[in-house]
């Protein structure tokens, strides 16, 4: 976190923990607040590798899952990056911020690793590879009356998903329906929050993250590394693989498993009751197979309603059939939801 948007956020309330915000002071009545109105939270959490040079696009059109000759100054794609046999080792947010230079936005726990997995790969190419985490603020604002807010105090909001409008305030990036991410400068960023808070009310890094689990969007995270392919996680019917574009690292198994298998396991939306916090990489076990596990939490977060919020692949023969069961056979149940899109392409 930049040390000068710290310094500001602790004068807000902030409680800063493990370089992120935990909460403003009253972590409960944040939860509650992301149902009835606009929400402001730093991410920090999130880091920004920056890929520069001409052989830029070239480079990462072999790397990731998605086509990068689909971007350009108005739009932002998700993308995975993975082992040659199609299993997703990070997944992310791009988007092109100039010519031959594109942003990749991962997780702060797997960018290091990443970068220099990527690193290795340019050989003689003409890529400059750089963290440039400290070159912006970055602020999620989400839940209802988002856009009016965040077009209000920016000065636009992009009206389509994985739309980017550039501001004299700033970049607005949106992620899905109700959720904008907005990129300032550290010098303005301030200002911003301020003007924010005539809209939004300020809540911490695991309001955030229910956000993106509400909308169906998962994060890989070191625990959850290289066990999914990406139709697992439903990354394509979110937009983030291009079934069209030319090789990249897992290319072949993921188009096998889009065109010649059948997919056994997907990521449902449910809720866990209970004081148990749930996390990345945990078992789920089901009656129909009771030797093995038959499904994994891929993210959690604190609910509103109490318990906690989770996506979690699990095995469709098995969720459709029996209740699911949280790191055992006895443990909690996992009460399905339903996710904002259909589980079909």
């Amino acid at each position: 976190m930049i040390p000068s948007w710290q310094a500001f956020l602790i004068a807000q309330g902030a409680t800063i923990q493990n370089d992120h915000v935990a909460h403003f002071g009253n972590a409960a009545a944040e939860l509650q607040q992301v149902a009835h109105g606009p929400i402001v939270a730093d991410l920090s959490h999130l880091n920004l590798i920056q890929f520069a040079g001409e052989d830029t696009q070239t480079f990462l059109q072999g790397q990731l899952s998605n086509d990068l000759r689909l971007l350009d100054s108005s739009n932002t794609q998700y993308t995975s990056y993975n082992t040659p046999k199609g299993r997703m080792l990070a997944n992310g947010l791009l988007w092109q911020n100039a010519p031959s230079s594109y942003l990749l936005q991962l997780p702060a726990s797997l960018s290091i690793a990443i970068q220099k997995r990527l690193t290795m790969f340019v050989l003689r190419a003409k890529v400059k590879v750089t963290d440039v985490s400290d070159a912006w603020v970055r602020l999620g604002v989400g839940g209802p009356g988002t856009e009016a807010a965040v077009a209000s105090v920016m000065g636009a909001a992009p009206a389509a998903v994985h739309g980017l409008v550039q501001t004299a305030q700033g970049n607005v990036l949106r992620l899905s329906g109700d959720n904008f991410e907005l990129l300032i400068a550290p010098d303005q960023a301030p200002s911003v929050w301020t003007a924010l808070l005539s809209h939004a009310k300020p809540a911490g890094t695991a309001c955030w993250d229910g956000l993106m689990i509400r909308a169906g969007i998962p994060t890989i995270l070191p625990p959850t590394q290289e066990q999914f392919v990406a139709q697992m996680v439903n990354y394509e019917l979110i937009g983030g693989v291009n079934f069209k574009k030319g090789c990249y690292p897992g290319q072949e198994i993921v188009a096998r498993t889009q065109y010649l298998g059948k997919l056994k396991r997907r990521m449902y939306l449910a809720t866990l009751a209970g004081d148990a916090t749930p996390a990345p990489g945990d078992e789920c076990y089901s009656v129909d197979m009771p030797d093995q596990a038959i499904g994994m939490i891929v993210n959690a977060a604190p609910a509103a309603s109490g318990g906690f919020d989770v996506l979690a692949v699990l095995q469709m023969s098995s969720a459709e059939s029996n209740p699911i069961h949280w790191k055992s056979l006895d443990g909690p149940v996992l009460k399905l939801e339903t996710l904002p899109y259909p589980l079909s392409a």
